[in-house]
């Protein structure tokens, strides 16, 4: 699709983002009904609470910017669904699937952290300073999970060489 000018590049990457944090949410949702330890379930649970506050955010910075998302394409988020479905079924031990679902939920989190970077400074750059801030708030809320993850990785690996 042909872009005219920055403000509906802007539109664009910003509609990408936002359906991508719609696409997160249902993915953390899935994660956490198939994770089988609780404190794992409970960490994805409170990632997809927070999903929601984050879509109300985006769709305030629309507001701002005086658009309506875009429609955008998937095609990342159905490959990433797919590879994990049918890698996560190929495991067979419960903690090696718990890793797993760690490392996956990470890596999209990082993918959404790059993304916000990027707006961030596009919004600076079209002049939408209070998109900038409700962007850095969102991402502020990426690297606290990612940290949290980080955690809980740390942590089994010490339970696991604990035993």
């Amino acid at each position: 699709m042909p872009v005219k000018d920055q403000k509906e590049l802007f539109t664009i990457m910003l509609s990408d983002l936002r359906r991508g944090a719609e696409r997160s949410s249902e993915i953390y949702k899935e994660l956490s009904e198939l994770a089988q330890d609780p404190d794992l379930r409970e960490a994805l649970q409170a990632r997809v609470f927070v999903s929601g506050q984050i879509l109300n955010t985006l769709d305030e910075c629309f507001k701002i910017i005086g658009e309506k998302p875009k429609k955008v394409n998937e095609r990342l988020y159905e490959v990433f669904e797919e590879d994990f479905r049918r890698e996560l079924g190929e495991i067979q031990s419960p903690e090696a699937r718990r890793l797993f679902i760690l490392a996956r939920a990470n890596r999209l989190m990082h993918l959404r952290i790059g993304e916000y970077m990027t707006l961030i400074a596009a919004a600076d750059l079209t002049g939408h300073y209070g998109v900038g801030v409700l962007l850095e708030s969102c991402l502020a809320d990426k690297l606290a999970f990612v940290e949290r993850t980080r955690r809980l990785i740390g942590e089994r690996v010490r339970q696991k060489l604990a035993a």
